[in-house]
């Protein structure tokens, strides 16, 4: 077997087909790399590989069509039919040889991402997945175009038949659709020969063990189907060759339901095994907190999705498998709007878009518009919706505990006082969380209403009345929630909104913190990027920066006996507090400035009989809770104020998970002009050009010879 392997695979390069495969590979490869990677900036490789999923069904033909029609052609396939060695390995043999050329290729490939990390951070993880989807989807089409070589002595039919072959299979999920969007027993039983959809997954950032089982086995199918074919041959007396015929065919029927079998198994074991996810942002994968929650979700819960089953994105797809996957209590319907178009509006009079979801928990029901699943942006060098982040765990879990919950907390935010409105991304952290915003004057109320889970006072700029002070301090003491940020352009007198903050032992410190450490502002000694401590105020936040522009510090007792502090925000000690910022000449510490480091948000609680009785939260801006901010950091912001509001909202009765949304891009890589075109020009022109240059040279002295 070993000599043949040898063999076959010098015999690729002696002649022209082994370099006219790689290259026309790399070339095709090459432009795409150099479109999407190079020009564009975009750091994964898959875009460019599902670009070039079509390229196969042209370059396997002519690699495979002489692979055993030649032999026919010239008669050498006497000497298979009579070599001691058995025919599945003379089939193994030129399999491999063939494998070891489109492996060649690849190696080609999978040298890109890390050729690109040199401008950029790279998934190579993502790239790995793609690669690997892309090398074993050619293996089976590589077995295909054997098999059918086995079948004919021409090279040109078997060239032909193999593209035919490769075409239908190619296309395959575009024709069941056509026969049924909804699919049935047909559709199932032709997809079973759709050859490119088990790559999607592995394109799309996932390593598919359901795929990688479904091109093992088809592989391994036709590999055994090409030996079946070969067999036939052996037995020249009519009695046996019916006698062989009918047991290869029942092998063949074997082998093909096994193969069925296998598949079947693998696509209903659990997602969550078997789709390892393995983007950079976790897209497909469910936080901790999802699972835990889906693991106490005791209520049914049917998720309708306003799409026919297989053209759902699959981000989305693949999301909702792992809710499935991790909850008996969760169901996945899909509705197909074809064949039933008003389904939906039993749920909402509005149109919603296709790919929406709807989730029904009894009489309670949430729509979930499949827009609202993605962030965009405007990219403004095309001046077209980007893509930007994925929320669909985010959406979805929040949909869940609003169906399931009895009841929903309620959040104020206090007016009348210049306060600035919760909006943006942070009014949408509330909304993810069910939990209702809404607005507080208290010349209108006696009280802060009991059904408060917190109150926000956020920058106000005049000072309150002793009565507006008063019924705040009452809230607290009776154990309630608070959230206030400083405003550095209040009244210089706030007295009475001071001696909220006096309940707590907090005051303000005078003044507008600079920062010293230039590794800790951003363009302005004024625009704050603090040392953020690691706690349940700042759990979303990981390694990223807190954008913290125009704060105040906050002073603080070093200990209490009631009352225990929480700082997460912080300054280095190169800090100062300007308590004439307008009028100051220098970032640095002048007269009557206060020397830093400074607290900018901190977290106070007092506990009683070991439990905790109320809570007082202080951010040193109202700044640090705007949208303008919270872009900066790339939602970093948002992300710890949905920490905050968990810490308010969670208790024993009442739990309230908020997922951020998840990056859907990594950064863009930065490639010059010049270096741009230059590895584009060598990768699709220059080394194709030179591999195709030496399989002539060598064809040409061989055949002098």
């Amino acid at each position: 077997m070993k000599a043949i392997l040898k063999r076959e695979f010098k015999s690729y390069f002696q002649n022209i087909i082994g370099w006219l495969y790689i290259a026309a590979s790399l070339a095709l490869y090459g432009l795409y790399f150099f479109a999407y990677n190079l020009s564009l900036g975009y750091a994964k490789i898959s875009y460019s590989l599902n670009a070039i999923t079509f390229l196969l069904l042209i370059t396997v033909p002519v690699l495979t069509m002489r692979s055993l029609a030649e032999e026919k052609k010239s008669k050498t396939d006497q000497l298979i039919l009579t070599a001691p060695v058995s025919v599945g390995k003379i089939v193994l043999a030129k399999y491999l040889a063939m494998a070891a050329v489109h492996t060649i290729a690849m190696l080609f490939v999978a040298a890109t991402p890390f050729l690109l990390m040199a401008f950029g951070s790279v998934p190579l993880a993502e790239s790995c997945a793609a690669v690997f989807g892309f090398w074993i989807y050619g293996l089976l089409c590589i077995a295909i175009g054997l098999f059918v070589s086995s079948l004919t002595e021409s090279q040109v039919i078997s060239a032909v038949l193999t593209f035919l072959f490769l075409f239908i299979g190619f296309m395959m999920s575009s024709v069941t659709g056509m026969f049924s969007s909804s699919g049935n027993v047909l559709t199932k039983i032709l997809n079973c020969y759709d050859l490119v959809t088990p790559l999607d997954s592995f394109l799309d950032g996932c390593f598919s063990l359901t795929g990688t089982v479904y091109y093992l086995t088809v592989t391994a199918l036709f590999l055994f189907l090409t030996v079946q074919s070969i067999q036939k041959r052996r037995f020249a007396v009519s009695a046996k060759k019916l006698k062989f015929g009918v047991f290869s065919a029942g092998l063949s029927a074997i082998a093909i339901a096994l193969a069925v079998f296998v598949n079947l198994f693998a696509s209903e074991l659990p997602s969550t095994f078997m789709e390892i996810d393995v983007t950079s942002a976790k897209l497909y994968s469910l936080t901790e907190d999802t699972k835990e929650f889906l693991k106490n979700l005791e209520k049914d819960v049917t998720i309708y999705v306003i799409a026919a089953e297989g053209n759902t994105d699959t981000t989305v797809e693949e999301t909702l498998k792992r809710y499935g996957d991790s909850s008996s209590h969760i169901k996945i319907e899909y509705k197909d709007p074809t064949v039933n178009p008003s389904f939906y509006q039993q749920y909402t009079q509005e149109n919603i878009s296709m790919g929406s979801l709807i989730l029904v928990c009894g009489e309670v029901h949430k729509v979930i518009d499949y827009n609202e699943l993605f962030e965009t942006e405007i990219d403004y060098n095309t001046y077209s919706q980007q893509i930007t982040g994925y929320d669909g765990e985010g959406q979805i879990t929040s949909a869940l505990q609003y169906v399931t919950n009895d009841h929903m907390p309620v959040v104020y935010q206090l007016s009348g006082h210049g306060e600035t409105e919760i909006s943006g991304n942070f009014a949408k952290v509330l909304e993810k969380a069910n939990i209702s915003l809404q607005s507080l004057n208290l010349l209108e109320t006696d009280h802060v209403p009991e059904d408060a889970q917190a109150l926000i006072i956020n920058g106000a700029v005049s000072d309150f009345s002793k009565d507006d002070a008063d019924k705040v301090k009452d809230y607290m003491k009776s154990g309630g929630n608070v959230l206030l940020t400083l405003n550095y352009q209040a009244d210089e007198k706030m007295e009475n909104f001071n001696s909220v903050l006096s309940e707590y032992e907090m005051a303000p410190v005078k003044g507008l913190i600079a920062e010293g450490d230039s590794d800790r502002y951003y363009q302005n000694p004024f625009y704050l990027l603090p040392e953020t401590a690691s706690s349940s105020y700042t759990s979303s936040v990981g390694n990223n920066y807190i954008f913290a522009p125009y704060v105040q510090g906050i002073s603080y007792p070093q200990s209490s006996d009631e009352i225990t502090y929480t700082p997460f925000l912080t300054t280095s000690d190169a800090a100062v507090a300007k308590t004439d910022a307008a009028n100051a000449t220098t970032y640095a510490f002048e007269d009557g400035d206060t020397k830093g480091p400074f607290t900018i948000a901190v977290a106070a609680e007092k506990r009683k009989d070991g439990e905790t009785n109320g809570r007082l939260i202080v951010l040193g801006s109202p700044e640090i809770l705007a949208d303008s901010a919270d872009q900066m950091v790339s939602g970093s912001n948002s992300g710890m104020f949905a920490d905050i509001i968990s810490n308010f909202v969670n208790t024993d009765d009442m739990t309230t998970i908020v997922i951020p949304v998840k990056n859907y891009e990594t950064s863009r890589l930065v490639v010059t002009a010049f270096l741009g075109r230059t590895i584009g020009l060598s990768v699709m022109i220059a080394i194709p050009v030179l591999l195709l240059a030496a399989g002539i040279i060598i064809w040409a002295k061989r055949r002098k010879r």
